[in-house]
């Protein structure tokens, strides 16, 4: 007698769609929708260029009470700051070379579209005068003074004046060392031949010494 098996199917739970769950195919027409929507919202060009402007005004200079520069404010804030930096490292140059003949350097000021002052003109001073009496002295100093004058890659025109000055000190401390080496020289010229006439009289003094005794 042939026994036949009979089979049962079991569902378990969780197995069948519930009422609010949508079919494969229906769900993938709805996330093709969705994502068509973010496409278009994304790519809208008004949307965009809207919102990067606002990113770029908030992330760009400021006034001082706080609001976004135009573009001309911008502008003159980028050559300020430059003008800032041209001016404070031509006056440093002066002060590094010019050494215990320069002195500190003081600024005039412009405030920016930020309401932060920028140096727009500067001046340090330096001692380019002589030293009394002393030649050489004033030739070391006089090269100073001509190198720190000129230290910065675009002397100005009172830097050039300067410098003019202090060469003029130069040449003339160089004559008159010139002139002091002469003036040695002559007098050691003149001891030495002064020594030499004493040597002859007393060497000729002598013998007239021995004969007379």
């Amino acid at each position: 007698m042939a026994v036949s098996s009979i089979s049962t199917v079991s569902h378990a739970a969780g197995t069948y769609p519930s009422a609010n769950t949508m079919s494969p195919r229906v769900e993938q027409a709805a996330k093709g929708r969705a994502l068509e929507e973010d496409t278009a919202s994304t790519d809208d060009p008004k949307t965009t260029s809207a919102s990067e402007e606002s990113s770029s005004a908030e992330a760009g200079p400021k006034r001082a009470d706080g609001t976004p520069m135009a573009p001309d404010e911008i502008r003159l804030l980028d050559q300020l700051k430059q003008n800032d930096r041209e001016v404070r490292q031509h006056e440093m140059a002066h002060q590094t070379v010019g050494g215990a003949y320069a002195g500190g350097a003081s600024y005039e000021y412009e405030v920016g579209p930020d309401g932060k002052r920028y140096a727009v003109a500067g001046e340090v001073p330096i001692d380019y005068g002589p030293v009394p009496n002393d030649p050489q002295a004033t030739i070391e100093k006089m090269q100073t003074v001509i190198a720190a004058a000129m230290a910065p890659a675009d002397p100005s025109p009172k830097d050039h004046q300067v410098a003019a000055q202090a060469r003029q000190y130069l040449l003339e401390a160089k004559l008159e060392a010139s002139m002091q080496r002469s003036e040695m020289e002559q007098a050691r010229s003149n001891g030495a031949e002064a020594t030499s006439s004493a040597d002859e009289s007393a060497a000729n003094e002598q013998p007239s010494e021995e004969q007379a005794a």
